[in-house]
């Protein structure tokens, strides 16, 4: 499932946006997007647990806070040319392959669940990146 979920999601966000590939140092210059590249499968894991972490979060304790994965990370994407226009596409990458991952399974409670968790992950990010900015 891990391969079909960094593929399939890597993919995703490079249909939607075939620029977004140039944000990304394993691919730059290349023309196509490698099959199996472990490289993409690890960042789709990332954003995938960091999305199920805030989930998690915001079911405990009700709101995701920060810490210094998520500050780094702010870093991390201020100096790859990341900006606020990416978000949605990463949502709506995460979404289409998490429903497909789980099938029947997808309902609007889910759907719910992870945009909201999705959302209150971005703004996060998109403070650090300011602050980091």
């Amino acid at each position: 499932m891990s391969i079909l979920f960094g593929h399939g999601f890597d993919n995703r966000v490079l249909e939607i946006a075939p620029g977004a590939k140039d944000l990304f140092s394993f691919l730059k210059g290349s023309s196509e997007v490698p099959q199996n590249n472990p490289d993409l499968q690890a960042h789709a894991g990332k954003v995938f647990k960091l999305t199920y972490e805030a989930a998690i979060q915001l079911q405990v304790n009700g709101a995701v806070a920060s810490d210094a994965t998520l500050k780094s990370l702010g870093s991390v994407h201020v100096s790859k040319g990341v900006v606020d226009a990416h978000f949605p596409v990463v949502k709506e990458a995460i979404l289409k392959t998490i429903k497909e991952v789980v099938g029947d399974k997808w309902s609007e409670e889910l759907n719910t669940a992870w945009t909201i968790a999705y959302d209150e992950l971005a703004i996060i990010i998109k403070k650090e990146m300011k602050d980091a900015a």
